[in-house]
């Protein structure tokens, strides 16, 4: 079967803030079947063209007058079942140590998380395009570098590209960034009662029939791949 795989991140800056506010860097991505492409940004075109949305919509921008929109966008995710699938890692950011690990190169450490995101959801006899939102990378060949490790990390799939491409280009990216930023908002505890995000935060939780917080490797739905950095068994 041919998969998409459409990525985002939220709190990318925590490996290089002096003052951080926040706990985990969360990467998530959005995993459809590619023959579902097109009915699924269809399906948020007219919700867009419902709610008179125009432009980019991401987490950043949920506001209480746009609450109605994103609301019936996280209801339709759920509604959607199996063939739309959300899975994000969180990295504890006072537990990387880039030195040791990653030759003190923050953007390597990004990445390699990145490749633990998504390597444990590439299954055999499958073929995988990944979109990624576009970044500046001080290394330009990180994203080939990343579909490289991808592809030999199992050798009875395909990952065919690792792209990057601007969110504002792509319903889907903003979808993923959406369910991301409210995962990082769960796991970094930084939701305020009574606000727009917060009720969007429960429309989920509420939707999915739990609280969001670390799972097994096997919850497909909402995945949420809390990383051990601490070795051990």
């Amino acid at each position: 079967m041919n998969f998409e795989v459409y990525c985002d991140e939220s709190r990318p800056d925590l490996f290089a803030s002096r003052n951080p506010k926040a706990e985990f860097l969360v990467i998530g991505s959005l995993w459809l079947q590619r023959e579902d492409r097109s009915e699924c940004k269809a399906a948020i075109h007219a919700l867009r063209d419902k709610y008179r949305v125009g432009g980019e919509f991401k987490w950043q921008k949920v506001s209480p007058s746009r609450f109605e929109f994103y609301r019936d966008l996280v209801e339709w995710f759920i509604a959607a079942g199996q063939r739309l699938r959300f899975r994000c890692i969180a990295v504890e950011h006072t537990k990387v140590d880039l030195v040791h690990y990653h030759d003190d190169d923050q953007e390597l450490g990004f990445y390699k998380f990145y490749y633990q995101m998504l390597r444990h959801w590439i299954t055999n006899f499958n073929e995988y395009s990944i979109f990624c939102d576009a970044k500046k990378n001080r290394d330009p060949n990180r994203l080939r570098v990343l579909r490289r490790c991808l592809d030999l990390a199992n050798l009875c799939s395909t990952v065919t590209c690792v792209q990057a491409i601007r969110s504002n280009e792509s319903v889907l990216i903003q979808l993923a960034d959406v369910l991301t930023g409210i995962a990082s908002t769960r796991l970094n505890r930084t939701h305020q009662p009574r606000t727009a995000k917060t009720k969007l935060l429960d429309t989920l939780e509420a939707g999915l029939g739990k609280t969001l917080r670390r799972t097994l490797k096997a919850e497909q739905k909402f995945n949420v791949f809390v990383i051990d950095l601490t070795g051990g068994w």
